[in-house]
């Protein structure tokens, strides 16, 4: 996806009765890709994982992830792979335990887009 754009640099086309307007910026697959990270965020619960894991580099215990939520441990594991497809999260195995950490590099699109909308 394409990072900070130099608003001095953007390129316009003429389009109907308001004149210059700014062309799309995503393709169809970027904004797709986009638009998959957006939906694994779009849940209270998967956005407090991303949260929690995001604050906490080492990676938390599965088990003490479920200890932050209401719900019963298989909906935590949906959210959990939810999140694992979208590559916003990812585990690796010590011993018994699964231990899950934040990939916020894969959050860089998001997070440019969302810069770049409060300008």
């Amino acid at each position: 996806m394409q990072q900070m754009i130099d608003r001095s640099k953007i390129e316009l086309t003429v389009a109907g009765c308001c004149g210059n307007v700014p062309k799309l910026r995503f393709d169809k697959k970027e904004a797709a890709q986009l638009v998959a990270l957006l939906k694994a965020l779009a849940h209270p619960v998967r956005l407090q994982i991303v949260d929690l894991l995001s604050r906490h580099g080492d990676g938390i215990c599965v088990c003490d992830i479920e200890t932050q939520f209401d719900q019963k441990q298989p909906t935590i594991s949906h959210h959990l792979r939810i999140l694992r497809e979208a590559s916003l999260i990812d585990c690796e195995r010590r011993g018994l335990w699964i231990y899950y950490y934040a990939r916020p590099e894969n959050l860089d699109p998001v997070r440019v887009l969302v810069a770049e909308w409060s300008e």
